[in-house]
């Protein structure tokens, strides 16, 4: 009975451990060289676009009072990923700068491929573990951060998105008719300042100065420099800028994806600088099988979002009347963000639908456009 209830929950947890096969992936395509590095961003963009048609929609609901006892394999896949990441990312900044093979153009598209990785699993994975409880996974998700150098993501994250998103307080929020390289530039600079400024107010608050030994900024560096180091000790400055490559490319994953999340989608203004609850309908969904299992349901973000400490197995599936619908998964709207006319011309109508159905009586969405990031009230 027990060893067929333990077969039940690994198998339950197994289709989520997808990621771990673009592990042996990258390293045959380092081996092979040539354009067979492109074989990794492929897979994770077209061959699970392909998959997500085949496999359908997942519209099922696991029981979210299960406890962490029956998710033990979920909860171990995020962990375990923490060293097989380091491992790869530093094993390969080795192998590209020991062995001849590889041209310097193999070179570039393999840390395109691992920066695809880490930003698509590692950083989605980071974001699992910061949300958590315990001290030891938010570590992890610390250590998957400073590979790619953009630590200050758990603190925008948890301090400033999940109060503000929706509104024109919260930068990751892309604004309607907002193109991807416009929102790009302006993400990058805006959420490092926001998490700077949002550390420090809260150190305040407390009656601490910004520079005070509990300012996870100090960790955040710590770690970032200690990366950079053991790139530059494995493979020099050739090493050193793989490693800058991979992080630039993991990096743009991300915030493709923050873009896409909540793209138009703003909470209404109740006046004096306040808004209303964030509600299912303030994030765009999408229950497609094959990118929910790589991107271990990140793509139900209204229920992230309702309970953000929640596990990823236990996200719920919202109906379409509750929660905006993608028309396809995040690897086919990445995509299409990409380009602008296109993002328009599939997104704005679906925009402007979710207006109507749920503010009728807003006429004047301008405040809601802005690109700016104000200060957030107290």
């Amino acid at each position: 009975m027990i060893a067929a209830e333990t077969l039940s929950r690994w198998q339950s947890a197994l289709p989520f451990w997808v990621s771990f096969l673009l592990i042996p992936l990258i390293w045959a395509t380092a081996v092979a060289g040539s354009w067979w590095v492109l074989l990794v961003p492929m897979s994770t963009w077209w061959i699970f676009a392909v998959l997500d048609r085949l496999t359908g929609l997942e519209l099922d609901n696991a029981d979210p009072d299960t406890p962490d006892s029956v998710l033990r394999w979920h909860i171990l896949l995020t962990r375990a990923w923490v060293p097989v990441q380091f491992l790869t990312l530093f094993g390969l900044i080795w192998y590209a700068t020991h062995t001849d093979h590889l041209s310097v153009l193999a070179k570039i598209g393999l840390f395109f491929g691992m920066g695809v990785i880490s930003g698509t699993i590692g950083i989605n994975y980071s974001h699992e573990l910061m949300h958590q409880k315990g001290r030891q996974e938010r570590w992890l998700g610390d250590i998957l951060l400073a590979m790619v150098l953009y630590s200050h993501f758990r603190s925008e994250h948890l301090l400033v998105h999940h109060r503000y998103v929706g509104t024109p307080r919260d930068p990751v929020t892309a604004r309607y008719n907002e193109g991807f390289h416009r929102f790009y530039p302006r993400v990058l600079v805006q959420c490092l300042a926001s998490a700077l400024r949002a550390e420090r107010d809260k150190l305040a608050r407390k009656d601490r100065p910004w520079n005070d030994p509990s300012n996870p900024f100090w960790r955040y560096w710590a770690l970032q420099v200690a990366m950079l180091a053991l790139a530059f000790m494995i493979g020099g400055w050739s090493g050193l800028a793989l490693f800058l490559l991979q992080a630039g490319v993991a990096i743009w994953q991300l915030e493709l994806v923050n873009y896409v999340e909540h793209y138009g989608l703003t909470r209404k203004h109740l006046g004096g600088g306040k808004y209303e609850h964030v509600q299912p309908r303030h994030s765009w969904n999408a229950s497609h099988k094959a990118s929910n299992w790589l991107l271990i349901n990140l793509q139900r973000h209204s229920d992230h979002h309702h309970k953000p400490n929640r596990r990823f197995p236990l996200l719920q599936h919202h109906s379409e009347d509750a929660a905006p619908q993608l028309p396809f998964g995040y690897p086919v709207m990445t995509v299409a963000a990409m380009i602008p006319p296109l993002w328009r011309r599939v997104m704005n109508p679906r925009v402007r639908a979710w207006r109507r159905q749920h503010y009728p009586e807003v006429s004047d969405w301008t405040p809601y456009n802005k690109s700016q990031n104000p200060r957030p009230l107290s």
